[in-house]
């Protein structure tokens, strides 16, 4: 174990391949009560840095992967099940994920999120700043069957029913009006030299999610 939270009941540690299945059932359902909700994964993705869950049992309650680059470590998925949410189980997965990131050398942290409001008052309770932003849209025919056509240019013999796209952030009014699914990402980061600026254990803390799309 790399730490544990007893008197809270839950434990965190490395992940091992036998967490799997539990660690797909808790990001999924984390995932549902947000902008994130239809992010689904077949399969754990690896990272380069650190894979951690807290552990209630035998069940994965709470997922941290982070991805190191030099001096950046990037939260690539944060999660917390939804039945076990305001125990400090982001915190604590937080807490070993900057240790962890230090020592492989980074010195800021970052992540990036949609606009869930739970999920940004977590980043904000735990001491990150909020600084780079675009617009994420998601033109699908189940909103509307012209949302497909009006996003992305069709090709003959093919027929366009679900696009994802970045924009810029001064295009959001106007993408708001044209598509029902417009979210604005933010990148929210802090710097490993300094402590933590809360605990976020009375956060409403709900899914947060890196979907591999921090690249414009």
């Amino acid at each position: 174990m790399i730490g544990q939270a007893v008197a809270m009941g839950y434990a965190v540690r490395e992940y091992v391949t036998e967490d799997e299945p539990s660690w797909l059932r808790c990001r999924v359902l984390s995932f549902l009560g947000t902008a994130l909700f239809d992010n689904v994964l077949p399969a754990k993705p690896k990272v380069s840095g650190a894979e951690l869950v807290a552990v209630d049992g035998e069940v994965v309650v709470g997922i941290l992967d982070l991805a190191v680059d030099g001096e950046l470590a990037s939260i690539e998925t944060i999660a917390v099940h939804p039945d076990h949410q305001h125990r400090g189980i982001g915190g604590a997965l937080l807490s070993h994920a900057r240790t962890r990131a230090r020592d492989l050398g980074a010195t800021t942290l970052d992540a990036w999120t949609r606009d869930d409001p739970p999920t940004l008052r977590w980043y904000r309770a735990m001491g990150f700043s909020e600084s780079e932003h675009y617009v994420h849209v998601i033109a699908d025919h189940y909103s509307s069957a012209e949302e497909p056509a009006r996003a992305v240019v069709p090709r003959p013999g093919l027929r366009t029913v679900r696009a994802f796209l970045h924009a810029d952030l001064a295009d959001e009014a106007r993408l708001r009006r044209e598509f029902a699914r417009v979210h604005v990402c933010r990148r929210f980061a802090m710097s490993l030299r300094g402590e933590l600026a809360g605990g976020g254990d009375d956060v409403d803390h709900r899914a947060v999610a890196q979907d591999g799309h921090r690249q414009r």
